[in-house]
């Protein structure tokens, strides 16, 4: 038997998903890999097909299995009590999720409007009265999600640096495994700590309205947990990646100044452009399947190729170009079925205003580096930017 590819997981090129996986698409679409650990699971490269895959009660979440498809090193990290929202299966997913969906609705997300805007004119304030150039990730795009979902949990934004350095190593690919271990039981502890004070102080916030409806405290600290690390991530490296991809394209920059109504429309583009969490939908077959014409079999992981199915010529027109009038809300960049991301209203909403504000406020703002000596995280897994210097 020939043997499978190794599964390449580096993105070569900052805009584009890595060649290998274009190939797959084109020619073998749903193919046997081996992953960097030397396990086996199948790759999936079509949208189609992926949204299948991801609706199909048949294909677990759960990460704590042991022939779950993981693409980082080392053992697999114990976690007590049930797994959090985003490992569990039916039925325990329909009723955690039910539990929280309430927090992430469309309009508990605009009541948070004002406040989010406040905190991105906040730091556009210190942009501006400061010095320059200045570093757009740590002035910018990691406080404004950062703060918003420590409000929105209950969690000091004071401890901020506490959790973000360790979300960095839970984040890098090469982090030893016995660091990666003591990170989650860090936040984890943390977490404990935090809700144990609600217990005995509550209060009207995410963590203390959850505790006061009866939410297991195990299953609270792993949720916690999720939000937590989820809710500023993604959205920061969501923010320097849009930064930079409008400032690169000066034409779709300038409509969105004349009309910020484009703004809804150019923030999905660049979710679908991106896919900086594209693994993230990985999952394991309990039963046997056929997708795509391939028979799964129950056991085998799957691996979701997010990047380049957002690019499937079969589902997005010209998939390559930047359109930020495409309109095309259909792509995988949240997920897809019961497990599609809980925190999507509140991404998009702060997204949408990060980029009106910035760019009505700062008109004139540049790179202050070359393109090609930015610091993109091909050592993460979840994409994005160690730094981004502009000035005006």
């Amino acid at each position: 038997m020939t043997a499978s590819p190794v599964l390449s997981i580096k993105r070569t090129c900052p805009y584009a998903p890595p060649q290998e996986h274009v190939q797959l698409q084109q020619e073998e679409p749903v193919a046997r890999v081996t992953l960097p650990d030397g396990s086996q699971a199948w790759a999936l490269s079509r949208l189609e097909d992926i949204r299948t895959m991801l609706t199909d009660p048949r294909f677990s979440s759960d990460r704590q299995r042991p022939e779950f498809p993981l693409l980082t090193p080392g053992p697999r990290i114990a976690v007590p009590g049930r797994p959090s929202l985003i490992g569990l299966d039916p039925p325990e997913h329909g009723e955690a999720r039910r539990a929280v969906v309430g927090e992430f609705t469309v309009k508990r997300m605009n009541a948070l409007r004002p406040r989010i805007q406040q905190i991105v004119d906040d730091c556009l304030d210190e942009m501006l009265a400061g010095p320059r150039p200045v570093d757009l990730v740590p002035a910018l795009a990691l406080p404004v999600p950062s703060l918003v979902i420590c409000e929105l949990l209950g969690v000091p934004y004071a401890d901020h640096e506490f959790f973000q350095t360790r979300s960095a190593k839970l984040l890098r690919r090469d982090t030893p495994p016995d660091e990666r271990r003591a990170a989650v039981n860090e936040i984890r502890e943390y977490m404990a700590a935090l809700i144990g004070k609600k217990a005995t102080e509550p209060a009207d916030d995410l963590l203390g309205r959850q505790l006061a409806k009866g939410t297991d405290r195990e299953d609270l600290v792993n949720l916690g947990f999720l939000l937590l690390l989820a809710g500023h991530e993604t959205t920061a490296n969501m923010i320097s990646l849009g930064t930079l991809m409008l400032l690169r394209q000066p034409e779709a920059l300038a409509a969105l100044k004349r009309d910020p109504g484009l703004t809804p429309q150019a923030v999905e583009e660049l979710l679908r452009y991106f896919t900086i969490a594209e693994f993230v939908t990985s999952r394991l077959a309990t039963e046997d399947v056929e997708i795509g014409g391939v028979l799964i079999r129950a056991g085998e992981g799957v691996v979701s190729l997010g990047n380049v199915a957002n690019r499937d010529p079969a589902a997005f027109a010209d998939p390559d170009a930047f359109d930020i009038e495409r309109g095309a809300r259909h792509h995988i960049a949240f997920g897809f079925g019961a497990h599609q991301c809980l925190g999507q209203n509140l991404a998009r909403l702060e997204l949408q205003i990060v980029f009106d504000s910035l760019f009505a406020r700062i008109p004139d703002l540049r790179l202050a580096a070359e393109p090609d000596e930015l610091p993109f995280k091909d050592d993460a897994t979840v994409y994005g930017l160690y730094s981004l210097p502009v000035t005006w």
